[in-house]
């Protein structure tokens, strides 16, 4: 098994993911109102990490799922940068509880994350995220509007989300597996905007098939391959070795990405 995700690592280009010494800086040098709460689902206390931006008005809310390593500091870098153009966002830590003595990401890290992560019951999944738009729809600062993102295991967790929770207002699935069976489409509202790399074939050979399903039920599904990008972009892209390909996919996201949250 351990053979198995060094290979993987190393086919994704992940390999210096474990450090993220760029990220944890900018992080702590954000003049944004930045903290950890606990949300309440169920029987559970949900770790997550929250960025205000500094508005006068009230704020769409951005629900960011991380990716298979768990809530590292590149994901709560996200949340960073999406309140800085204007928008509360919130990071659930959805490995709370799985770490040693009922810890969670930061114990586990990305190794111990990855071991765990296919572990999570699907219905505990589910209602934390539930529990997150309710904690979003209730905070003053939030206009009420709650919208869902995600990266690789967080992509595909977007997607199947938007088959649980018809009150999301958009979802935004970055580079994540999409319904393979029309019953994982049963319950979709969408509207669904998706986020692929030109260089992630066992992502995209799933694409076509997710589309005819998400038709079938006339669902809003309009996504964009950036060809110069592999698996990861995102994080790839604002990464200062990562590759030039990667950080002009990341670009052009980024810039579609906000174009798109300011029509929710």
């Amino acid at each position: 098994m351990r053979l198995f995700w060094t290979l993987f690592i190393s086919f994704m280009g992940l390999g210096s993911l474990a450090a993220q010494d760029w990220a944890k800086p900018r992080l702590e040098s954000s003049p944004r109102h930045l903290e950890w709460v606990k949300v309440k689902a169920g029987n559970r206390e949900v770790d997550s990490f929250i960025a205000f931006p500094e508005v006068k008005t009230k704020a769409t809310a951005v629900i960011v799922i991380h990716e298979i390593f768990g809530l590292t500091d590149w994901v709560r870098g996200v949340t960073d940068q999406l309140a800085a153009e204007g928008y509360i966002a919130i990071a659930p830590d959805l490995l709370t509880g799985m770490g040693p003595n009922g810890t969670g990401s930061k114990e586990l890290g990305s190794d111990g994350a990855r071991g765990v992560i296919s572990k999570l019951p699907p219905a505990q999944i589910t209602s934390d995220l539930n529990a997150l738009v309710e904690y979003c729809k209730k905070l003053d600062a939030c206009n009420g509007k709650v919208v869902v993102c995600g990266f690789c295991w967080g992509g595909g967790q977007t997607f199947r989300f938007a088959n649980n929770n018809a009150e999301v207002k958009a979802f935004f699935p970055f580079y994540g597996s999409g319904p393979s069976k029309a019953e994982d489409a049963a319950n979709v509202k969408g509207p669904i905007y998706g986020f692929f790399a030109g260089n992630d074939a066992r992502i995209n050979a799933g694409l076509p098939k997710a589309g005819e399903f998400l038709k079938a039920k006339n669902v809003n599904f309009d996504f964009v391959t950036f060809e110069t990008g592999g698996h990861g972009f995102m994080r790839a892209g604002e990464d200062p070795k990562g590759s030039e390909g990667n950080k002009k996919a990341r670009s052009e996201a980024w810039k579609r990405w906000l174009e798109l949250l300011k029509k929710v």
